[in-house]
């Protein structure tokens, strides 16, 4: 997967040296930096977009919108685990799905301000989805995006340390992957707006990818995923 530039305040990690653990006082600059990703982003969209608005309630719009708090919990759960790990291989890992998905969720609020439409809405998550007979899963739970972690669990995984901490991460971002992916899936076979379809095709195809880089992860450390929500 291509990375985004580096936003500032977060540093690439080192391919050949132990990592340190990152301070928690470091954790504003870090957002600081992806502020100004998700800015940068919406910018480009906003002076590079395509022509054409979508109306509130179409796919389009739904999943950016959904897409963007979906992406919103990884970034926050990938930052969790980076402060908790010294594991090399999850902290990379982790760093990717920062910056990748900070980067693609500045282009989903782009989108919106672009269209003239909220980011906000009184339209419940995956109404745009389950409206037209493409529910799957968590998916065809109104109101419920696939794939969200509860509360309970985030609360969980800010309590554990090292390998159990790591087993939770990778379990826990697993199912979240594969909620995007449905999601991205979904948008594939009600939209042909070439931005947002091109987008949800580097979703599936990314997310994928690190759905098995994670499972081996897992299973090195002795463990397994959680049922899947894929059909």
């Amino acid at each position: 997967m291509d990375n985004p530039e580096t936003p500032a305040g977060l540093e690439a990690p080192e391919a050949s040296a132990s990592p340190a653990r990152p301070a928690r006082s470091a954790r504003s600059a870090l957002f600081a930096g992806l502020a100004v990703l998700i800015v940068a982003a919406a910018a480009l969209f906003l002076v590079f977009g395509r022509g054409g608005t979508p109306a509130d309630a179409s796919p389009e719009a739904g999943f950016a919108r959904d897409m963007a708090a979906h992406h919103a919990q990884a970034v926050d759960m990938a930052f969790t685990i980076r402060d908790e790990s010294q594991s090399r291989e999850i902290r990379n890992l982790a760093y990717d799905i920062i910056t990748t998905q900070s980067n693609q969720r500045g282009m989903f609020i782009g989108w919106l301000q672009q269209w003239g439409l909220d980011q906000a809405t009184d339209l419940r998550p995956m109404a745009w989805m389950n409206g037209h007979g493409h529910g799957g899963g968590t998916a065809a739970t109104p109101g419920v995006m696939p794939g969200m972690a509860t509360p309970e669990e985030l609360a969980r995984l800010r309590t554990l340390k090292g390998t159990p901490a790591e087993v939770l991460f990778l379990q826990l971002m697993i199912r979240h992957h594969e909620g995007g992916v449905q999601m991205a899936q979904g948008l594939l076979r009600l939209s042909d707006r070439e931005e947002v379809a091109d987008m949800a095709d580097k979703i599936v195809k990314g997310q994928s990818g690190e759905i098995k880089l994670m499972t081996e992860l897992l299973r090195a450390r002795g463990a397994q995923p959680l049922p899947t929500i894929l059909k």
